[in-house]
């Protein structure tokens, strides 16, 4: 019988795709990182009208309740009776301020609810226009208004 011997294949690394690959992430990542640089706007010279005016900012304070409880009119801390006093000093600077009302995110260790409606019940009362401030949330369909629930009636045990 007759057998035929073949030669063991030489084990060979191709360094040809291995090229390839390294080009491929390389080409990856410049164009990640072209995208990443931030496109200056070209700049277009405005024309200056004789009846323009220039935009003024509106100005803006925040009252701010902290996760601990405290309570900052701008940055200034300040007692939960004072809040008013402070904003009608803001509004005396300048008289056309907005006011934001602002909760810190998050979970504290006291519950803030009662100091939220006390405060919102002291502005409320000084005639103030207040505005929330919260993160925008999408709701595709409102939700229905919650049903009435009334209580099952109640028997009296003297009179059955």
């Amino acid at each position: 019988m007759l057998t035929l011997r073949r030669p063991d294949p030489e084990t060979r690394i191709e360094l040809m795709p291995l090229i390839d690959v390294i080009f491929l992430i390389l080409t990856f990542f410049i164009y990640a990182m072209v995208l990443m640089v931030q496109i200056d706007v070209m700049p277009v010279p405005m024309e200056s009208y004789i009846s323009g005016e220039s935009a003024e900012p509106v100005p803006a304070t925040s009252i701010t309740i902290d996760l601990d409880g405290s309570i900052y009119v701008g940055q200034t801390p300040t007692v939960l009776e004072d809040v008013p006093a402070a904003i009608d000093e803001v509004l005396k600077a300048k008289p056309d301020t907005s006011i934001y009302l602002v909760m810190a995110a998050g979970e504290g260790d006291i519950d803030r609810g009662p100091i939220l409606t006390t405060l919102w019940d002291h502005l409320r009362n000084s005639g103030l226009e207040i505005m929330l401030v919260g993160a925008a949330t999408e709701h595709d369909n409102p939700a229905p208004p919650a049903a009435a629930i009334t209580p099952p009636p109640t028997t009296n045990a003297a009179n059955p």
